[in-house]
């Protein structure tokens, strides 16, 4: 049987987690998704504090991460999650609306493993989403944690 690890979805706007939800569900993804909503949030549960202390430790098969958000943005939670020993193989999708050339330079600097624009219409953000999920969650080989 194969072991499917959570998806980590960090994302503060409710439209945005509805929206990448339905298109995991829409192709059977059976991975569950934790919603972090924002980057404190990510980084409690990436840690396992607070409200996350007694988690499961083992690590999310993928971060969508987004790039604006409050208290921590996501790009200071790439720079966390690179600069931490345990998390730093972690696959990081950014899955961010912002264009701005600095971001996307600044996220692939950081090591970020892709960076998606959240499309404006409708069906092709659907679309972008289960292809990220699909090819992070289920495709993608993730080393072992204890080497």
């Amino acid at each position: 049987m194969i072991d499917l690890r959570t998806i980590l979805l960090v994302e503060d706007n409710p439209k945005d987690v509805e929206l990448t939800l339905e298109a995991l569900a829409e192709h059977n993804l059976a991975n569950r998704v934790t919603v972090a909503k924002d980057g404190v949030e990510a980084m409690e549960y990436l840690r396992c504090e607070g409200k996350y202390k007694l988690r499961n430790p083992e690590q999310p098969a993928v971060i969508l991460l987004d790039i604006k958000m409050p208290r921590m943005d996501g790009i200071e939670v790439l720079q966390a999650i690179r600069g931490d020993g345990k998390l730093k193989k972690i696959p990081v999708v950014m899955l961010t609306s912002s264009r701005e050339g600095p971001d996307l330079k600044k996220c692939y600097d950081l090591g970020a493993n892709a960076y998606v624009v959240k499309p404006v219409d409708f069906e092709n953000f659907i679309e972008a989403v289960k292809q990220v999920g699909v090819f992070w969650a289920v495709i993608n080989e993730l080393p072992p944690e204890r080497v």
